[in-house]
Parts: structure tokens; sequence; C-alpha cells
């Protein structure tokens, strides 16, 4: 095992050296607008994602203090008040 991958390396090292020593030029550039292009589509997907996820970036950001969604007052009030009263009704949403 150690003897076929001895051989592979040393043809793959060959091979790599060969077309290095054959190498031919080549008559073309990189255009500098290709470079600005990447740029652009790079700056457009990392602002997408930041538009697309703002809510959720804001909320890391920001403090949400936790409110009840009753007052303490009128659950109270209502433990407190027969059932056909006002109060008790306005808890439960009757009138």
């Amino acid at each position: 095992m150690a003897l076929r991958l001895k051989s592979a390396l040393l043809t793959s090292s060959l091979l790599i050296a060969l077309s290095f020593t054959f190498e031919r030029q080549a008559h073309a550039y990189v255009d500098p607008g290709s470079s600005l292009l990447l740029f652009q589509s790079l700056s457009a997907v990392v602002s997408g994602a930041l538009f697309y996820f703002r809510r959720r970036i804001k909320s890391l950001f920001s403090r949400s203090a936790i409110t009840p969604s009753k007052p303490a007052a009128s659950i109270s009030a209502a433990a407190n008040s027969p059932v056909g009263s006002p109060v008790n009704a306005s808890v439960h949403g009757r009138r």
C-alpha cells in the first residue's frame, strides 16, 4: 500500500513539474472591470442579506422590556369580583 502511495505521489509531482516546464505564454489579461463586477456582486449580496434580516439584527442590539399582557391590578380585581361584575366581564372579553 505504501509503495502504491509513493508511486502515485511521484507520478503526480512529475506531471506538475512537466506542466510548469512546458508552459506557454498566455495572450490574455483580466479586465479591471471584472474585479469591480465581483466587488459589486458581493456588496449586493451582503446588503441584500442585511436588508432581509434587518428585524432580527435590530432585535439583537435593542433591549425589549418584558411587559405583561394583563395588568396585575385587573387580574387581582377579577379574582376577587363576582362572576357577573363588569370587571370580570372586561377581563374575559364580555360586555
